[in-house]
């Protein structure tokens, strides 16, 4: 299947085919044109617009991503992505072998790392750390949570408004509780932090990137050989434990803790997606203030809808051909899914541009799908009812400081959200 693929000029998207100009699917149809997709740096809670085009395009479409090489697939209804995510006849692993396009301008997978890892690798590569994410090990840790959180949340009493909620709140918090986890001593969690925010930023390219790999694995290396004797609940002491039986190499236990590490920026900014929206909708404020016990379902539909990445996130190679709709994806291609467009699949979610805070089922797909469903989505979930809950309860008339159109938002980076989120009560 080749076709000559003509660029377009940078940062513009090609205009598709009218809409029903397609040829009927079956041997020989002519593959969809290759659109370039820029990693647009959007305000507010604004959906990709390259994306809501390529969803009205067609279940699978063609794209190029600013780095790496040739297209690749994209999966966008809700069916597909499931599909795709959970079938071994693509492969995570195969990956790390070819230089596919992508986001990001560093491409430099580790050995152990649960994203690249396809079955049965995967289990046995989770296997060290799952104790460390369950609802029992979750429950246990929320009492300490809920004690970081309400120190921050007093400081900002003490300080008085206005205040940052980015910088008092939202980022020390999760980094706080993802470092109790990991077993970060306190004294290195401000360096661990700089290093996974340097690690997900598209700012300083692919130098400033490594240097931060290098550093964080480079001391998480260090303390995983340090506690492979300790006997110690944290990550690192049980990778130092499985290392020290042998059943995962040094280098598998820190391409395991490196991305757990980095989970707490996503948190910081999703809280900061959902946060914003809730003060920028007094009916959506008041009703959450008002039905604490339905706060739940609320956090559920926000997940579903705040737009958490930029772009995609990780490809997958098909290992054989695969037919959907019509359309051959040969042995060998790239494909990747979009989580947020199967959380607008209007098959699955009714009006699904609209935040509904019944929507009843909602089975969104933020925290993945699959063998690669998100590791730390149980602590992802207890982050976020506590930060929100507890930010709701003890900050009475928390309002923006500001105009809306005057939050900043984050610029060249992998993560959506507030960069600053301004607040008074």
């Amino acid at each position: 299947m080749t076709q000559e693929i003509t660029t377009p000029p940078p940062n513009r998207v090609t205009s598709p085919p009218p809409l029903g100009a397609a040829q009927p699917p079956g041997e020989g149809t002519a593959p969809p044109p290759v659109r370039e997709w820029p990693a647009l740096d959007l305000d507010g809670t604004a959906f990709d617009p390259v994306l809501a085009d390529l969803m009205r395009e067609g279940p699978l479409t063609r794209i190029r991503l600013p780095y790496g090489e040739g297209w690749a697939w994209l999966a966008t209804r809700y069916d597909d992505v499931k599909l795709i995510t959970n079938d071994p006849r693509f492969s995570r692993a195969e990956v790390t072998r070819r230089q596919v396009t992508r986001l990001a301008p560093h491409f430099k997978p580790r050995p152990g790392s649960l994203a690249w890892a396809d079955q049965p690798d995967h289990n046995r590569l989770r296997k060290p750390v799952s104790g460390a994410f369950t609802v029992g090990a979750m429950k246990r840790l929320r009492p300490r949570a809920q004690e970081m959180l309400d120190e921050l949340v007093d400081g900002l009493l003490r300080q008085g408004p206005p205040a940052d909620l980015v910088e008092r709140v939202l980022e020390p918090f999760p980094i706080a509780v993802v470092s109790e986890v990991m077993g970060v001593p306190a004294g290195e969690r401000e360096r661990v932090h700089t290093w996974t925010r340097q690690i997900i930023s598209m700012c300083g390219g692919a130098e400033a990137a490594d240097r931060a790999k290098e550093a964080m694995y480079g001391w998480i290396a260090a303390t995983v050989r340090a506690r492979r004797d300790g006997g110690g609940e944290d990550v690192l002491s049980l990778l130092g434990a499985a290392v020290g039986r042998g059943e995962i190499s040094e280098d598998e236990a820190v391409g395991l803790a490196g991305p757990l590490q980095i989970g707490g920026e996503a948190v910081t900014h999703n809280c900061g997606q959902m946060l914003y929206l809730l003060l920028t909708r007094p009916a959506l404020m008041a009703r959450m203030r008002e039905r604490p016990e339905q706060r739940g379902p609320v956090l559920d539909e926000l997940l579903r809808y705040v737009p958490h990445r930029s772009t995609v996130g990780l490809a997958r190679i098909a290992l054989e051909d695969v037919e959907l709709h019509g359309v051959r994806i040969a042995a060998g291609d790239p494909v990747y899914v979009s989580y947020l467009a199967a959380n607008r699949d209007p098959d699955v979610f009714e009006d699904p541009d609209r935040i509904e805070p019944d929507r009843d089922p909602n089975p969104h797909l933020s925290f993945g799908n699959g063998p690669h469903y998100c590791t730390g989505a149980v602590l992802a979930r207890l982050q976020t009812e506590l930060l929100v809950g507890t930010l709701l309860d003890r900050l009475p008339g928390l309002r923006l400081a500001v105009p809306a159109e005057r939050v900043a938002w984050r610029r060249q980076t992998m993560i959506r959200g507030p960069q600053t989120l301004p607040v008074t009560w």
